[in-house]
């Protein structure tokens, strides 16, 4: 399967009506017996279970990219956005009733529910011989779906990234329920038994980077042991995933989120393909084709980059060409497109949920955090020359320079991909911004742990239809 085509499949009407149903989780309407799909009906054979994976692959989106780009300090509201679209989100004025940051809520649990659908039927349908190993990969596919959307809810949502916190219920059935949190140990222990069968059932030379292979699976592994704190784990998996995708040439890696004329997929573990029939560009994050500038690099990000010889710094960023007063000096160029190719769609671009940057970030932090300094500087070094050029290697001799280095340099190698608002949560830290980028925060400075929007709220519409005792908000909502 080529990688754009993915979301070209049209699923048929009735595996359609059962896979766009109503998540198990989210009790907004009460289901007549009419709604319920017979499965044997909807799935009845192999192709019809491809389509139900697909079908789950297809819900996934780039809300995680969004709010973690406007709520930490990734981000800068510029006088050019007239418009004033997610201006709550970035001033922090969000609570549950705010659809902009709680719609993930719903999206991953129907993603969940697609999953579970799916699962339910595929040992009930007849099976080919030729097909043996495609029901093993699609199996192994749900499974790893399931895991990851679970694990985003609770990077998403979850209370704290420590055990006793209350994680988010995790979903093993499509059932009309009122299900409790699971805490933040459990919903881990559950995603790292997902992840075990996905290893055992997709076969080892299935290498289509829009669906989940093997890799991914070892990507998957290493960044919830850092989320879990468990440094061999993150050590063992990052490593096994280095292994099985190096990084990318400093040529190549500025076309990793290119468009698909000249993309590569050098280091990409997974990208979630998009098409020009998505519903929404994840560019439209930071700019519009009309020419609003809505979201600009906020000038903390920029202070950081190595402007001449980064390579992250030119893939990512580009100059607006303004020069007017107040006026943003930068632009989000990541998900652009070509500019120079008449045949690229401005802001669309797949959307890359792991790369082996991050898994060498994940070895350095488990290596420090595992008292190895030595090795923790090797591998934070060997990143950064890959990025920079004439890098001079830089070591440090203890594991709290080490770390604020290591989050400086998450901050810039992941910059946009949906990572810094969990990475300064992960390490219990305030999240600041700088005086120049807070002209137009109406006060959104400094964010406290101990402050309500540390932790992003549950949405309402689930306390309306949910009223298990064990269903709680976030505190201070």
């Amino acid at each position: 399967m080529k990688t754009q085509n993915l979301h070209r499949y049209i699923l048929p009407v009735v595996l359609s009506a059962a896979l766009f149903s109503q998540s198990a989780c989210t009790k907004q309407l009460d289901l007549n017996p009419i709604d319920n799909i017979d499965a044997s009906k909807a799935y009845r054979n192999i192709p019809d279970i491809n389509m139900g994976v697909i079908g789950a692959y297809e819900q996934l989106n780039f809300t995680t990219v969004r709010a973690v780009s406007l709520a930490s300090d990734e981000c800068t509201l510029p006088n050019e956005n007239t418009v004033g679209r997610y201006v709550a989100t970035y001033r922090w004025q969000y609570d549950p009733t705010s659809s902009t940051i709680t719609t993930l809520w719903g999206d991953l649990y129907r993603v969940i529910d697609r999953v579970n659908r799916t699962l339910a039927a595929i040992n009930n349908v007849p099976v080919k011989a030729h097909e043996q190993e495609l029901k093993l990969q699609y199996e192994g596919e749900l499974h790893a779906l399931r895991a990851y959307c679970h694990f985003e809810l609770l990077r998403y949502f979850g209370e704290a990234y420590a055990a006793g916190k209350m994680g988010v219920p995790y979903m093993f059935e499509s059932k009309i329920s009122s299900p409790a949190r699971d805490k933040f140990e459990q919903v881990i222990a559950y995603a790292k038994e997902d992840l075990q069968k996905a290893a055992d059932l997709i076969p080892a030379d299935f290498s289509d980077k829009s669906r989940i292979t093997l890799p991914t699976i070892s990507a998957m592994r290493a960044r919830i042991a850092l989320y879990e704190k468990n440094w061999a784990d993150a050590i063992t998996y990052a490593k096994e995933a280095i292994g099985k995708e190096p990084l990318a040439s400093k040529t190549d890696f500025k076309k990793i989120f290119t468009s698909y004329k000249e993309r590569v997929n050098s280091e990409v573990f997974w990208r979630i393909a998009q098409t020009a029939n998505s519903p929404d560009f994840i560019g439209n994050i930071y700019s519009e084709i009309q020419g609003y500038k809505l979201y600009t690099p906020s000038y903390e990000l920029l202070n950081k980059f190595d402007k001449t010889n980064d390579v992250r710094f030119s893939t990512y960023i580009r100059p607006s060409g303004n020069s007017g007063t107040g006026a943003a000096p930068y632009l989000v160029s990541k998900y652009e497109g070509d500019l120079t190719d008449a045949s690229s769609i401005y802001n669309l671009s797949d959307i890359i949920t792991f790369r082996t940057g991050e898994m060498y970030l994940i070895l350095a932090e488990a290596y420090a955090e595992n008292n190895q300094l030595d090795l923790a500087n090797t591998t934070l070094n060997n990143l950064r020359a890959a990025r920079i050029n004439g890098y001079t290697a830089i070591n440090y001799n203890n594991k709290p320079d080490f770390i604020t280095a290591l989050l400086n340099e998450r901050f810039k190698e992941l910059a946009f991909e949906g990572h810094r608002f969990f990475d300064l949560r992960r390490h219990n830290l305030d999240i600041t911004r700088e005086p120049a980028d807070v002209v137009n925060a109406l006060g959104a400075v400094t964010m406290k742990p101990t402050d309500a929007t540390y932790a992003f709220p549950i949405p309402i519409e689930e306390f309306r239809g949910n009223k298990n005792e064990g269903m709680k908000q976030n505190p201070h909502y």
